[in-house]
């Protein structure tokens, strides 16, 4: 049977059982739910029992420069960071988000790190795990179907056809879904309606998972849900449908942390997946403060680079937590850098062959995005560390070169990256360099004040984030920040959903691109998440499948029962 290079490394460890690997970082069995041998969850309760007079310890935030299509490593390196500080000595645990099937299927293919820096098993990780996104789902759907319940039942709140907002939700990649038509048949089906269909990530169900501190938080929450507006302009609750107490019924058992363990047998917890670019994309709030409490070092991620995933970690996850980083790691790559130049076409998730040839022009060119996304870190007056992920294909001269640039940005470390070859050992340097930045002090900064208008906080990100020149509405987008500001949701954050391959929201503006207009679509009330969702032109909450999408290698061997292809 023939394998991937990271499903031969993957299949060839023999796992520990997951209670072993708990009871090492102090979770006994009271605690932990075993879904087999080598996946648990761990129960919130933990952090008002065994874990309530313990000191958190230190949290460190990976990010990335913008990304490219080819993926440059960010979980490899959340992953390995953690392996690499226990073997250091320090105790250690990462918090990676659970991959979307949408892109497993789709163009990215699994996320579960790669090479010597993994957690496993890859396969559950990656497809249904404890089947977290399922309840996400059938909460968000549900709560969909009590609302045209009430439709057709005469509209007790005052809908009418274009009053709704909630959209259902389903974890497949399907352009088909973006816009639909429902109720059709005649009366005994419901009322016809114009709605979509969401990816699970993107879903407000899934942010709320994500950043409810507590059960009774999430429940809170779950009744802050706006699903509409009366003709009036009233904000229509879920608590007002009546739905709230089933949907927190349907996620009580996922807002548990999902504990796995890495290739070294370090814990690791693998808990929630909003996206980044069109949500917070960040693991869960309880999962950071349970790792916090049991651990010197928590690594957690956020998605995609610095302008999406690590402003919306400050200024939505911290804001709401009161989590704060201590250290944040900013992951580059040569090969991304050199992209970054304009000089390369990557077409799919192929590496350009020209990429593999030495370029210093290239990278000393591509460098203006590190040096940016550096620029956008230190306004949140935060520790940096810049984290060089190596692979085969870059010289020592342009790894030479990459050091020269980052040390002159003022950052409190630099290090080469090799966990992907070697593990924790590759990522000792990466580590040390760490705890030396955590020696300093970090003051968590936000971007804005919760008192500024919501044109102001966008401009405030699309200027300072992302070097435009100003914000340009749609009718549509004016209309949508005036009802919200009408209802009373004016200070609540923004999340501004846009392309993550550029710091503009063109896709093929690489390096540093200045003085763009940054183009508003709609905006759209997240009430119970407590943000506002700024959808630039042409983003779309359910992404399509590419012309060949990784799903048609996927199978299972008939022989072994294994399955093949996911990576």
């Amino acid at each position: 049977m023939s394998y991937s290079y990271d499903s031969r490394i993957g299949t060839a460890v023999k796992l520990k059982d997951i209670g072993d690997v708990a009871r090492k970082f102090g979770i006994t069995a009271k605690y932990l739910t075993k879904y087999g041998n080598y996946i648990g969850k761990v129960s919130a309760e933990i952090l008002k029992g065994s874990l309530k007079s313990r000191n958190p310890g230190k949290l460190v935030l990976v990010t990335s420069i913008t990304p490219t299509k080819l993926g440059e490593g960010k979980t490899v390196n959340t992953i390995g960071l953690g392996m690499a500080l226990n073997k250091i000595g320090k105790k250690a645990i990462s918090c990676i988000r659970q991959p979307s099937l949408g892109p497993v299927f789709g163009m990215k293919g699994g996320a579960a790190g790669g090479g010597y820096s993994q957690v496993l098993p890859a396969e559950d990780i990656n497809l249904n795990l404890t089947g977290d996104a399922y309840a996400v789902a059938n909460a968000q759907n549900l709560c969909a179907s009590f609302i045209d319940n009430t439709l057709f039942r005469g509209d007790p709140h005052d809908f009418g056809k274009d009053g709704v907002i909630w959209k259902r939700v389903m974890d497949i990649s399907d352009r088909a879904l973006r816009n639909i038509a429902i109720g059709g048949g005649g009366k005994l089906h419901g009322v016809n309606r114009r709605t979509g269909i969401d990816i699970t990530p993107a879903c407000e169900c899934m942010s709320i998972l994500s950043l409810a501190s507590s059960l009774k938080n999430l429940r809170v929450r779950l009744g802050k849900v706006v699903v509409g507006f009366s003709k009036s302009g009233k904000p229509i609750t879920a608590e007002d449908v009546k739905v709230a107490g089933a949907m927190a019924a349907l996620l009580k058992d996922a807002f548990n942390p999902n504990l796995l363990q890495t290739i070294e047998h370090t814990p690791c917890f693998v808990h929630t997946g909003a996206f980044a670019n069109v949500s917070h994309g960040s693991s869960s709030v309880i999962a950071d403060n349970v790792a916090l409490k049991l651990a010197d070092y928590t690594v957690t991620e956020s998605g995609f680079g610095a302008d999406l995933g690590a402003e919306k970690f400050i200024d939505i996850k911290c804001q709401q937590s009161k989590l704060r980083p201590d250290v944040i790691v900013i992951n580059c790559s040569v090969r991304a850098l050199k992209m970054h130049s304009g000089d390369y076409v990557s077409k799919g998730s192929s590496l350009p062959p020209q990429l593999k040839k030495e370029n210093l022009s290239a990278l000393d060119r591509g460098c203006s995005n590190l040096e940016k996304q550096v620029e956008n870190l230190k306004m949140f007056g935060v520790p940096i560390v810049v984290c060089i992920n190596r692979f085969h294909t870059d010289t020592m001269k342009e790894i030479n070169a990459l050091i020269r640039r980052a040390e002159v940005l003022d950052v409190q470390g630099t290090a080469v990256s090799d966990v992907y070859k070697s593990g924790s050992q590759g990522g000792v340097e990466l580590a040390r360099a760490v705890v030396k930045a955590a020696q300093e002090k970090s003051r968590t900064r936000f971007l804005y004040p919760a008192d500024m208008s919501l044109t102001n906080k966008i401009e405030r990100v699309a200027k300072s984030m992302y070097g435009a020149s100003e914000a340009k509405y749609s009718e549509q987008a004016e209309a949508s920040i005036s009802r919200i500001e009408k209802a009373g949701f004016g200070q609540l954050p923004v999340c501004i959903a846009k392309s993550h391959l550029s710091l503009s929201n063109n896709p093929t503006k690489k390096g540093r691109p200045r003085g763009f207009k940054l183009p508003i679509e709609d905006v759209v009330l997240a009430a119970g998440a407590g943000y506002v969702v700024v959808k630039c032109e042409g983003v779309n909450t359910m992404p399509g499948l590419p012309k060949a999408p990784r799903g048609t290698s996927v199978d299972i061997d008939l022989k072994t029962g294994t399955i093949k292809g996911l990576f």
